[in-house]
């Protein structure tokens, strides 16, 4: 059962916005800062350059385009791959030894966790594999007693999971906290939206990001919500609770599942990538990036998230990549 072949067939959720192509204005706009910004060597050094390469170029100039006065009314992040690349390193190896101490003879080797990966919640994720692979001897024979199995295994797997993250030995990505003290520093609510755990997410936002700014963000995680991401209910139900417009806000995603449910509840959303999504789709994506990034090395701040809501309100659909 180790590492039995495993693939998902997973429902979609259709963007709020219609996926109309970036107007010609827009992209001129971009390739004028680009001109202004980057050497001419640096991006046309040849007469085929593509246009892949011309917004990379402008990706990696991007935090200095902050021309813009309008700010999110919320900046919403996802938690694990965004606040911290938890997953291969955390979360897996949570799970594996959580089953090896239940003695369940299941292991999830890295590839086969990439793809378990598109299954929003840590019970789902179990549910699923199992379903799919066939239940632990162990496992109870009901679909109730079933339900507390895994309830189970997943409170013991965020226990060990919380001790990684007490003991500081996963970072959090570089720029969490420096955009997170901007958009605190001006007004901005700043809420985590996650599918993981509460107590897992609430770990990671007091121990990495400390007292003083955890007081400050409010956490939407875990069943909170009935349906997970990519289904839009947790960000819907962090707009409403916050009492803010889903147009006004800015999330911060690493996954197509998360991407898929930002822009199903109205919202922009910039991509950073991380080491399990670096492949993954994100052409619905407002922007794309490695990630945030601390200065001199940082790709965007928070006078970037609004410039992108000053050009949805400017140009209707249109967007860049």
């Amino acid at each position: 059962m180790a590492s039995t072949a495993f693939s998902l067939s997973l429902p979609t959720f259709p963007s709020s916005s219609s996926t109309v192509k970036a107007k010609p204005s827009i992209f001129s706009h971009h390739l004028l800062f680009i001109a202004k910004n980057v050497p001419s060597s640096s991006l046309f050094s040849s007469s085929t350059r593509t246009t892949k390469q011309i917004r990379t170029a402008f990706k990696i100039k991007c935090s200095s385009a902050s021309f813009s006065n309008t700010l999110p009314s919320a900046l919403l992040f996802d938690c694990d791959g965004v606040l911290v690349d938890t997953e291969k390193d955390g979360h897996r190896v949570s799970f594996n030894d959580t089953f090896n101490e239940k003695e369940l003879g299941v292991t999830w080797d890295v590839d086969l966790y990439g793809e378990l990966l598109k299954i929003g919640g840590g019970k789902e994720r179990m549910t699923a594999y199992f379903n799919k692979t066939g239940w632990p001897d162990k496992a109870p024979k009901s679909e109730e007693e079933r339900k507390e199995f895994i309830a189970s295994l997943h409170k013991r797997k965020t226990e060990l999971f919380m001790a990684l993250i007490e003991n500081r030995l996963l970072p959090l990505r570089p720029g969490v906290a420096e955009l997170i003290d901007q958009a605190l520093g001006e007004g901005v609510k700043v809420a985590v939206c996650s599918t993981s755990n509460e107590k897992a997410v609430s770990a990671v936002v007091s121990c990495l990001l400390g007292p003083e700014r955890a007081e400050k963000i409010q956490i939407f995680a875990g069943d909170v919500v009935p349906r997970k991401k990519p289904d839009p209910a947790i960000y819907t139900l962090a707009a409403n609770t916050l009492g803010v417009e889903p147009s006004s806000c800015v999330v911060v995603e690493d996954s197509a599942i998360g991407l898929a449910a930002a822009k199903a509840a109205g919202m922009t959303c910039i991509v950073t990538k991380s080491g399990y999504t670096a492949d993954e789709d994100f052409l619905n994506a407002d922007a794309v990036f490695d990630c945030i990034g601390d200065p001199p090395e940082e790709r965007f701040d928070l006078a970037f998230c609004g410039s992108l809501l000053e050009k949805q309100m400017e140009e209707g659909s249109g967007r860049f990549y």
